[in-house]
């Protein structure tokens, strides 16, 4: 099968060759780490610990393993942790966040590549963050002796779907996972039903809680907040990991408020760095004062300036808590949600889009502890900042409740690291 598929992937990246090239071209991506993503040629690990293997997509998952990685460091301490990635934004975030541990780019999931991947790493388990299904990497590693796990399992109701439809294949792949631990039962259901073992499905939680800061004086939070100027009775709102149109919603919106709340601060990070440019025409545009994160200086905060565009990649988690009120971008168009959850531990007043189909099990949590909003469009988003402005005290119970309901979910780390471990226990390489 690895055969047909390398010929498929071919296939594939033939035809997306002019698109790579224009995007290459015009927005700066995808032209690194083609030696690694072709040819397998990531860093040659050397010495002879112990390895665990994890990889990250992009962004989310790079933040999401954090503590799964310092767990497994400080349970195992023989054990040599390295990071994959596949986006050049998550490769830069994981360079900052891991160094001086090795990190790289997944090699595209062609046989050679991935085969020559894993003889320079030699791991002893791979962990793939939340749903990462590459057969010719997956079934090279086992042929290793590689064991397989996936960690803070999710499966959407779309992707199941569209793996039901590869019956007996799908079973095959999934006969390779060793463990996987899953956010919810709805999640776990889904594998089992794909082929995965009951025994080798368990529901975990979500380790995104375990990972989230709660504390606003971390010293991230407080140095950001200096930089930026803000004092202590400032209202900051934050609208982060947005896509068009939101900042400019929230632009508005902060506009016509402002008049009225002169303590108001705008702050906007949006989701993807070939995006700052757009946004910052458009505050341009809008004639208003603002200043970009990357001219910020300590000791020398912005005077005149009310509004911020973030065009750093790697700080909101620590942007999140300047914020008295915070909307969770990604919500209105069609990306299907950003994690609401950094917000809430910082008790922040949270509000996000419809479209949250990506965190449909973290959303429910908090609509039902009446703690966050849901605004479907500008007029909505207006609405809502309205309201917590004109009643702050239940805009801060808001806040507490989406701080308490994150506390109450943490624990994902320790039963995943539980799993790991007795993984490790059982693995024996082959030479």
């Amino acid at each position: 099968m690895r055969y047909l598929l390398d010929l498929l992937y071919l296939a594939l990246l033939i035809a997306i060759s002019p698109w790579l090239v224009y995007f290459a071209a015009r927005h700066g991506k995808y032209r690194q780490g083609w030696g690694a993503k072709l040819w397998g040629r990531v860093p040659l690990r050397g010495g002879n610990r112990r390895c665990v293997w994890l990889h990250a997509v992009s962004v989310g998952e790079v933040n999401l393993l954090k503590p799964v990685l310092l767990a497994l460091e400080r349970t195992y301490p023989d054990v040599e942790c390295v990071v994959s990635t596949t986006t050049l934004a998550g490769f830069e975030l994981a360079r900052q966040r891991y160094a001086p541990r090795l990190v790289f780019y997944c090699p595209l999931d062609f046989s050679w590549a991935v085969a020559a991947a894993l003889r320079r790493i030699r791991p002893e388990l791979l962990v793939l963050a939340e749903l990462e299904l590459w057969p010719n990497l997956m079934a090279a590693a086992r042929r290793r002796g590689t064991r397989l796990a996936i960690v803070n399992g999710r499966l959407s109701e779309r992707s199941w779907r569209g793996y039901r439809r590869l019956g007996l294949i799908m079973r095959r792949v999934m006969r390779l996972i060793d463990w996987v631990g899953a956010q919810n039962e709805t999640y776990a259901a889904r594998f089992r039903d794909l082929g995965m073992a009951s025994e080798r499905v368990a529901v975990t939680g979500s380790v995104k809680f375990d990972g989230a800061e709660c504390d606003r004086s971390n010293p991230s939070t407080r140095r950001l907040a200096d930089l930026a100027g803000f004092a202590a009775d400032d209202i900051v709102v934050l609208a982060g990991s947005t896509q068009h149109p939101e900042e400019k919603l929230a632009l508005e919106a902060f506009q016509r408020l402002v008049v009225d709340h002169p303590r108001l601060r705008l702050v906007l990070v949006p989701r993807h760095p070939e995006r700052f440019a757009e946004v910052a025409k458009m505050l341009d545009d809008s004639r208003i004062a603002w200043t970009r994160r990357s001219l910020l200086q300590p000791g020398k905060p912005p005077s005149e300036t009310r509004v911020l565009l973030v065009d750093t990649v790697g700080e909101l988690g620590a942007w999140w808590g300047t914020a008295t009120l915070a909307y969770v971008g990604g919500s209105m168009g069609s990306r299907g949600g950003q994690n609401m959850i950094e917000p809430a531990a910082y008790g922040a007043d949270v509000a996000f889009g419809p479209r949250t189909e990506n965190f449909r099990d973290v959303v429910g949590l908090m609509l039902a502890a009446n703690a966050a909003t849901v605004v479907r469009d500008g007029a909505e988003l207006e609405r809502w900042l309205r309201n917590s402005l004109e009643a702050p005290a239940e805009s801060t119970a808001r806040g507490l409740r989406a701080r308490e309901l994150v506390l109450a979910q943490q624990g994902a780390t320790r039963r995943t690291l539980e799993q790991l471990g007795e993984l490790l226990d059982r693995t024996a390489i082959s030479p």
